[in-house]
């Protein structure tokens, strides 16, 4: 995917205590079912009735599903261990201008997307057992 095919709607990071490859494997633990395949790109259900794309790299988890919505995970090195970075992004082919208008709940989501983050870096560091903190 192009980088002029998906809108930046918000973006947090943070850094975990441990090496790239640990950090990835949680992460892919963490977002994904036990049960998905261990490959680049396949379908998973979110929840019940709503499938996502799942695509994998070394250094990306992204998950896109619905009519506008893409969520990257990107991991690179840092001093202290691994940099996580969570994007999300608007990728409507059509309509791009009326996503936030059909979904009042932007209102606030910068602050949700950031303390959900905050709970997914906790929750990685405390299976990793190593310190994690959210970078300005």
């Amino acid at each position: 995917m192009s980088r002029e095919d998906k809108k930046l709607i918000t973006e947090v990071s943070g850094v975990v205590e441990a090496p790239v490859g640990r950090v990835r494997d949680a992460l892919r633990k963490a977002l994904l079912p036990a049960e998905a395949p261990d490959s680049d790109r396949f379908t998973v259900e979110d929840f019940p009735g709503h499938r996502s794309t799942v695509e994998v790299t070394d250094r990306m988890i992204a998950l896109q599903g619905g009519w506008w919505y893409r969520a990257e995970w990107t991991l690179a090195s840092h001093p202290d261990g691994t940099r996580l970075t969570h994007r999300v992004y608007n990728v409507a082919t059509s309509l791009r201008w009326g996503v936030p208008l059909a979904n009042r709940f932007f209102l606030g989501y910068d602050r949700a997307t950031r303390d959900s983050f905050a709970a997914g870096l906790t929750r990685i560091g405390a299976d990793l057992g190593c310190p994690v903190h959210l970078t300005p």
